[in-house]
């Protein structure tokens, strides 16, 4: 068991768990669901009736960089930062940005299954 002590909060978690499964991803501010599907080191997210392939590149237990496997446009092709901010039952919330990049999203993110 890893204790999440760079996250908010004091639950513990098995850090593994987060790395693969099925997962519901909802953003701040938005009514908008994705769904992705990944294993340690790829993720397949569904937005919109759009599926596109990821690759993982996990820095630590609750940090990990998303590259778009088939970049179409300029801003696909930038890494995406996310930062796991906390940790509750089968969920968690996160921070993310572009390298670079002014934009940032906050949200949440709810395992559906392994």
């Amino acid at each position: 068991m890893v204790l999440c002590a760079s996250c908010k909060g004091g639950d513990s978690l098995d850090a593994e768990k987060l790395r693969t499964g099925t997962f519901e991803t909802y953003l701040d501010d938005s009514d908008e669901v994705s769904t992705a599907v990944r294993n340690d080191s790829i993720q397949i997210e569904t937005y919109n009736n759009n599926k596109d392939t990821f690759n993982i590149e996990w820095k630590s237990n609750f940090e990990y960089v998303l590259t778009k496997v088939n970049p179409q446009k300029g801003l696909d092709s930038v890494p995406f930062y996310v930062k796991i901010t906390g940790v509750k039952g089968n969920s968690y919330t996160f921070r993310a940005y572009y390298k670079g990049s002014n934009f940032k999203q906050t949200g949440k993110a709810v395992k559906l299954k392994d």
